[in-house]
């Protein structure tokens, strides 16, 4: 990947993708959880779930410690719990990289799921995951009648809210 730098860079875009994901995740219902494209696909919930464990589960691979974590943990039915979750996580993982993490250890390897992967790839690929699974979770939550918050410029509520009409 190789688009994290440095851990400040790493630092200033997790903090804004978090809290574009703690945005979306503010939008979410009980109800909307089990919101499914179709009746094998994952359902909303199981996607906010995936993003929140992940930050736990991919970042103990790489050598954090995350005390208490189960990661086949099952979905929570109150999209609090999972709020509240991601945001612990979030801050958590965050804490230690900042502090035990430096620039220069960035280019080092780590075993990752069976590659080889450099500790600055994992930064990147915890930021793309979290963003691809983001994008999933707009179309489910369209589907639900749910508002989708703007992460990268407004959303459709959001240009009307501006006194614009919505880009087509």
């Amino acid at each position: 990947m190789g688009i994290v730098k440095s851990i400040n860079d790493f630092s200033a875009a997790w903090k804004y993708e978090s809290g574009s994901t703690i945005k979306m995740f503010g939008n979410l219902t009980n109800e909307s959880l089990n919101q499914k494209v179709t009746a094998e696909g994952r359902s909303l919930g199981f996607i906010a779930w995936h993003i929140t464990i992940t930050i736990s589960e991919m970042m103990s691979k790489a050598g954090l410690s995350f005390e208490g974590f189960e990661e086949n943990a099952p979905v929570p039915a109150d999209v609090e719990i999972i709020k509240n979750e991601y945001e612990k996580l979030s801050a958590k993982m965050l804490f230690q990289v900042e502090k035990s993490w430096n620039d220069g250890m960035l280019n080092d390897d780590l075993n990752m799921y069976g590659q080889v992967w450099k500790r600055g790839d994992v930064l990147g690929s915890l930021l793309a995951h979290q963003t691809h699974h983001r994008g999933q979770m707009t179309v489910l939550m369209r589907q639900a009648g749910l508002k989708v918050p703007g992460v990268y410029g407004p959303s459709k509520e959001e240009w009307a809210a501006y006194g614009m009409e919505p880009m087509p």
